[in-house]
């Protein structure tokens, strides 16, 4: 009889763990590549920044200030290309950025686009405040001209409060909603000399929430 409650007991403790295992795995698990769509439908798009530490950080977009650019980080973020890219650049007070497949600053998407920002010929008023989400471009080729329809997929973060030198010259396109603290612990990483985090800061996914 004893050996028998034993031998229960022992399978009711697998079955535990089990189940326990299958639930950390679903929790974490990515999620599926969502179909994109055209943004100057909406007003906002909603979208989740995961880190696979576990850290969330949110934003809104706004396709009525930046339809291009929107566009076109929706389609990088429903199609999974963001997915296991680092944040490979972060200056204290300034900002966090990523979405280099390369890690290294150089790489993109394969695809560009245009520079919507007022030195641009484009209107956009959202400032470069903390927590404001723009597009990264090339600076002057080699005759010294300014590349301002190089945007691909590289983004950034502003962490200063604010950083009115950016305005006009890069296109900002969102700001976050939640997890300032977030940004405020990745901005106070330890950096190497290119401005590279010595632990890498891991994009699990970006997707849409709405």
């Amino acid at each position: 009889m004893k050996k028998l409650i034993c031998l229960l007991l022992a399978v009711i403790m697998l079955t535990a763990l089990f189940a326990c295992g299958n639930t950390d795995k679903v929790k974490d698990e990515v999620p599926e590549t969502q179909q994109s769509f055209d943004v100057t439908e909406k007003e906002v798009v909603n979208v989740v920044i995961a880190l696979t530490d576990g850290r969330v950080m949110k934003a809104e977009l706004y396709p009525k200030i930046a339809p291009i650019t929107v566009q076109n980080f929706v389609d990088l973020c429903t199609s999974g290309f963001y997915d296991g890219l680092i944040f490979h650049r972060v200056i204290k007070d300034f900002m966090i950025q990523g979405g280099d497949p390369l890690g290294n600053g150089t790489g993109g998407s394969g695809k560009t686009i245009k520079g919507e920002f007022s030195a641009n010929g484009v209107q956009n008023d959202l400032k470069h405040t903390r927590g404001v989400l723009s597009m990264a471009r090339r600076g002057k080729d080699s005759a010294g001209n300014m590349n301002y329809d190089t945007g691909t997929s590289q983004f950034f973060i502003v962490s200063a409060k604010s950083y009115p030198s950016l305005d006009g010259q890069y296109a900002a396109f969102g700001k976050l909603t939640e997890g300032y603290d977030v940004l405020a612990q990745l901005e106070a990483v330890q950096t190497d000399e290119n401005d590279k985090p010595l632990t890498p800061i891991t994009i699990k996914y970006i997707r849409v929430t709405d």
